[in-house]
């Protein structure tokens, strides 16, 4: 039996490397209970989102700090100290990535980022030169899990839903793409993963 999928499209916060504003956060406030607490009085996961979307983080501080003036400097923090977010690699996700690329799959990224951030990430992080492209929500100002991110997708790397296998740690994103007809696998840890691949991939592309 033949595999019908052609290509591989993974997501990258928290597949490739651990995102988590905590760690940015933990240098200004005394405890993890504090910045909890911070976070969800910004409302920073719907905040953040925008810049995803495609805002821009000084248009996204203007307006976060508009509302909450007492926070202003913690907020103007997120974008100077941004890179601490970004806290470690999973190397498991990426060894089994360039195996892949190394057997002959196609590989794509598609990842909620915002797109003054991402260049970072390229300097950082020789190992995306793997990819064959890239869709970066902030560059589209479209966000997973919007079927509009995926339908995009598919025309710029010019697949049908049923070719592609798409692995994400978000269920949001995973139900979206299985709706569209995307073989998926929910991304929990790299031994995980190796071992849902095996199910899917029977065979070399």
């Amino acid at each position: 039996m033949t595999s019908p999928i052609t290509t591989i499209i993974f997501d990258f916060g928290n597949v490739f490397v651990k995102w988590d504003a905590h760690a940015l956060y933990k240098r200004f406030l005394p405890t993890p209970e504090a910045v909890d607490s911070f976070l969800e009085e910004i409302h920073f996961a719907e905040w953040n989102a925008h810049q995803d979307a495609g805002r821009s983080f000084s248009d996204g501080i203007v307006e976060l700090s508009s509302q909450f003036p007492q926070y202003t400097e913690l907020i103007q923090a997120y974008d100077t100290y941004w890179g601490e977010s970004i806290t470690e690699t999973i190397e498991g996700t990426i060894e089994i990535a360039q195996k892949l690329k190394e057997a002959g799959w196609p590989l794509y990224l598609l990842s909620n980022f915002s797109a003054e951030k991402f260049p970072l990430m390229l300097k950082r992080y020789p190992f995306l030169d793997i990819f064959d492209d890239m869709i970066i929500s902030g560059e589209h100002k479209l966000i997973k899990p919007d079927p509009a991110i995926f339908q995009l997708t598919l025309k710029k790397i010019k697949r049908e839903a049923h070719e592609c296998l798409f692995i994400d740690d978000s269920i949001p994103n995973i139900e979206t793409a299985n709706q569209l007809g995307f073989n998926t696998i929910h991304f929990q840890s790299p031994e995980q993963l190796e071992e849902d691949l095996k199910t899917y991939l029977t065979t070399t592309p």
